[in-house]
């Protein structure tokens, strides 16, 4: 038995503003980055993806370097987003569920947030801004208060030894991912969990 599809009408395709198209077209980049250093994600190769020209996307980004900044924003508002402890239990057992967001996100997005962290330590302003904004967003999760209290007491001292730790994870999650053969990544979450209250434990009090 046939179905006839006399009189069937055209799927209409949606028309995207020019905001949604250039969201979706970070949404593009991002994804591409997660494979890829930033040097190898081109204007070429998203226009080759997207299926649209390269003066296309000159249109929405200007040029290479605009177009760099903007993917590592939506990368660096991902990763944020992504990570995001829970609403709701104890601060200890919300940050190792957070802590363990971040290694999933970087190894899943490893080449791309590997050249964050590098243009990050290089002469791009703006990308080592958008790094240490990210850098803060995560740092200051754990001086937030709830019904639960906070994980640590907000001073500078505490501030300062967050930061400390925060470089120090992002360094045994970058060593682990290069080569995983000395921790789990069940052990590697609790080396993280446990350091923190651990350093934070030998700030003199004042």
């Amino acid at each position: 038995m046939t179905t006839s599809t006399q009189g069937a009408q055209p799927a209409q395709r949606t028309r995207l503003t020019p905001d949604q198209r250039r969201s979706q077209l970070l949404d593009l980049g991002v994804r591409l980055l997660a494979t890829r250093s930033l040097d190898e994600l081109s204007i070429d190769l998203l226009a080759e993806e997207a299926g649209i020209s390269r003066g296309l996307l000159y249109h929405y980004f200007g040029n290479k370097h605009d177009f760099h900044e903007a993917v590592v924003r939506r990368a660096a508002d991902d990763l944020i987003e992504q990570t995001a402890p829970p609403a709701e239990g104890e601060p200890m057992v919300r940050l190792v569920t957070s802590l363990a967001a971040y290694v999933d996100y970087v190894v899943a997005n490893h080449e791309g947030y590997l050249s964050l962290v590098k243009a990050a330590a290089g002469g791009n302003e703006t990308l080592r801004e958008i790094y240490e904004e990210a850098r803060e967003a995560l740092n200051g999760r754990v001086f937030r208060e709830d019904d639960h209290g906070q994980i640590l007491p907000d001073t500078p001292a505490t501030r300062l030894v967050v930061r400390g730790w925060s470089a120090m994870t992002e360094e045994l999650v970058l060593s682990w991912i290069a080569d995983p053969s000395g921790l789990t990544r069940e052990q590697l979450l609790d080396v993280l969990a446990a350091s923190l209250p651990a350093i934070v434990g030998t700030v003199p009090e004042r």
